[in-house]
């Protein structure tokens, strides 16, 4: 597996397919984030636009390799194993992204209230950002993988598709990643900072439940 973790992480960098969705969460930290804004409602921002930038990555990994080349590593190691580690690629990069997303956050942002009347210990909120952040790339992971090969295999279905699931797990109540960016925004009004561990258990159920199903179906499909 590490073997092929390396291939399609290469295969990422070569082609810059990476480059719209690093674009895009670009553009989303730049509208949405200022200097001086309270830390928390910014860190919820932050990981909230991580979740399509994830489904969109997932998108580009498993549609990146020409067809020969993958079915000369699915003849090798299995389709099943060759989808996977183009999920993990995906949700690699996507923890990159959060990643250095959060620390530009917490370094730029107030360490108060969203009232500016309460201090909020930064340490703490990255932390916190860094778990909803998180749960937000495995929820855009999952989403990703329902809403592509082998499941959906045509463009003209699969990218629509993308874009409509990640916007509605983004907003929806009953969304675990939804109430993890929810418990930061309230954080930054009661002056409490939250720790996102059942959201994240619950993403990370849905990421691999999602996962699984795409690489059984893509090893009865190949």
């Amino acid at each position: 597996m590490t073997a092929l973790l390396r291939y399609q992480a290469a295969l990422l960098a070569r082609s810059h397919r990476w480059l719209p969705p690093l674009l895009l969460y670009a553009a989303f930290l730049g509208i949405g984030v200022r200097t001086g804004q309270p830390i928390l409602d910014s860190l919820g921002y932050a990981a909230a636009a991580l979740l399509p930038v994830a489904a969109w990555l997932v998108r580009v990994c498993v549609t990146q390799e020409p067809a020969a080349a993958r079915d000369c590593a699915s003849a090798a190691v299995g389709p099943g194993r060759v989808h996977l580690a183009s999920v993990l690629t995906a949700l690699g990069a996507a923890l990159v992204l959060g990643t250095a997303g959060t620390l530009f956050v917490a370094a730029v942002s107030d360490p108060h209230t969203a009232d500016h009347l309460h201090e909020i210990p930064v340490p703490e909120a990255t932390v916190s950002g860094l778990l909803t952040a998180v749960a937000c790339a495995l929820l855009g992971a999952a989403v990703g993988a329902l809403c592509n090969r082998p499941l959906l295999r045509r463009p003209g279905w699969a990218i629509p598709a993308t874009l409509l699931a990640a916007l509605l797990v983004s907003v929806a109540g009953a969304s675990p990643a939804n109430a993890a960016v929810s418990g930061l925004v309230d954080g930054s009004h009661s002056g409490t900072v939250p720790m996102p561990l059942l959201p994240l258990a619950l993403t990370g159920a849905a990421a691999a439940g999602a996962t699984a199903l795409a690489c059984a179906l893509s090893s009865r499909r190949s």
